[in-house]
């Protein structure tokens, strides 16, 4: 459950040092804002 929890849940909110500081979440989201110009 904690494993679940965590893959699902923490490192989708926690700041990543190779994603330049930024969540999973918000890299993607600036990914495919960048191809769809």
């Amino acid at each position: 459950a904690i494993v679940g929890w965590i893959e699902t849940t923490y490192h989708r909110r926690r700041r990543q040092r190779g994603l330049g500081r930024l969540t999973p979440v918000e890299y993607e989201t600036l990914h495919q804002t960048a191809h769809a110009a």
